[in-house]
């Protein structure tokens, strides 16, 4: 059975872990599964923007415990070896795909989960959503890039405190300090979701993935560097069909 359901409409796919029973929590082939559902997103021409979200009441509660435990009293390694090597694979593509890629949290996003939703390019959440870098509450270290990517959402000093401590952020805490982009109603959350989606999906796709690019690149270029990609970004744009097209509509209104 997979726990991993996609769907593509009106230019945005929509993936949902669907293990709503155990809030989501990664068990058995559901990593992969998600990697395979967000190639299968990036490959199609059809989709502009991707939404990652949880069946139920729940974004993703991270790793199935119990399975973990298992893992521990028969020693192998090998095998939690490979789902942090998953886990690292569906962070480095959401990183690397030219698409937006938009985080839905509907409810908890706890470990691993939390982490799933650090790694999107936009994060929208309930404000019934809960977020946690919970691992050290098992004696686990952070993963899923979350070393790499809360610093840079919310401080070095607040990122320290919060894997250390482990402890769980409301919503409205969770966007106080920067974890999450916009804070909705949960009776909202589908439709806010779709309609930034949607507002993304009817953009230049030309323009919408080098400010991606552009954007990632930021974090190492110098200024000058970066002037540099902005000017090479806007002239393919410029000389591009869609912003000819574009232009031509605007300068008719």
């Amino acid at each position: 059975m997979s726990f991993i359901e996609s769907s593509v409409t009106a230019g945005v796919g929509t993936v949902t872990l669907n293990r709503p029973e155990k809030l989501n929590a990664f068990a058995g082939t559901m990593r992969e599964e998600l990697l395979a559902a967000l190639r299968s997103c990036e490959g199609d021409d059809a989709v502009r923007v991707v939404i990652i979200t949880g069946a139920g009441r729940a974004f993703c509660a991270g790793g199935d415990v119990e399975y973990m435990s298992a893992l521990q009293k028969s020693g192998d390694s090998d095998s939690f070896r490979k789902l942090l090597d998953a886990g690292r694979d569906v962070v480095l593509q959401i990183a690397s795909m030219e698409k937006p890629v938009i985080a839905s949290i509907n409810g908890v996003a706890a470990g691993a989960g939390c982490n799933l939703a650090l790694a999107c390019d936009y994060r929208i959440a309930s404000d019934q959503a809960k977020l946690g870098e919970t691992f050290v509450r098992i004696g686990l270290h952070p993963d899923w890039g979350g070393t790499w990517l809360l610093p840079r959402l919310v401080g070095r000093s607040r990122a320290l405190e919060l894997m250390m401590t482990g402890r769980m952020l409301g919503a409205a805490e969770a966007f106080a300090i920067g974890m999450v982009d916009r804070l909705v109603a949960a009776s909202d959350l589908v439709a806010e979701t779709e309609t930034l989606a949607r507002t993304i999906a009817d953009g230049s796709p030309l323009a919408i993935h080098a400010i991606k690019r552009a954007v990632t690149a930021s974090e190492r270029n110098d200024l000058r560097a970066q002037l540099e990609l902005e000017a090479e970004h806007q002239l393919r744009c410029f000389e591009s069909d869609e912003a000819k097209q574009r232009i031509a509509a605007f300068t008719r209104k």
